[in-house]
């Protein structure tokens, strides 16, 4: 009897296969594609479509993260809410995704971040301003030093958490 390699062995081709798979998935959850979804059916939003404060500052900004923080609440995910800002204009917001979405990594910062770098097209955001309903966690603030975000705000009470780093 000849030996076989076993269908889980690391070279089959179906274990090939599924290494394949496994980083189609990956991908696509970072670039935010659904289950279902196609990049082609992925429309790109710009930042016209968000409503704009009436008069911009860190309260307006501060407000429309507890809005969002609200919102994930509503929804029935975890109570988080962030807004992106540069220029005084809110480019991007999200509220938490990580129930919703059934994704770890879905906090409302780094939704946010994903946000705003789909509607620039550009994964840059250096001049932005992170607004938040409380602080980020230690992997939101290393996206948002990654992602060139010059400055984090969080809270009630509008508290100024520096320049993100990757170790707090």
């Amino acid at each position: 009897m000849a030996s076989r390699t076993p269908a889980t062995a690391p070279d089959s081709p179906r274990a090939h296969r599924r290494r394949r798979l496994l980083s189609t998935l990956a991908a696509a959850a970072v670039v935010g594609v659904g289950a279902g979804a196609t990049p082609a059916r992925t429309a790109r939003r710009t930042t016209e479509d968000i409503d704009q404060p009436a008069s911009p500052g860190d309260a307006a900004f501060i407000r429309r993260a507890f809005e969002m923080r609200r919102r994930a609440i509503e929804q029935g995910d975890q109570a988080f809410g962030a807004v992106i800002v540069r220029g005084d204009r809110i480019i991007a917001q999200s509220s938490s995704r990580v129930i919703l979405d059934q994704d770890p990594t879905g906090h409302a910062e780094m939704a946010a971040i994903r946000d705003a770098a789909r509607r620039l097209g550009d994964r840059n955001l250096r001049g932005a301003i992170m607004y938040s309903s409380s602080r980020p966690c230690p992997m939101c603030e290393a996206a948002a030093y990654w992602a060139g975000i010059e400055t984090m705000i969080f809270g009630q009470d509008a508290t100024d958490a520096g320049a993100p780093r990757l170790c707090r």
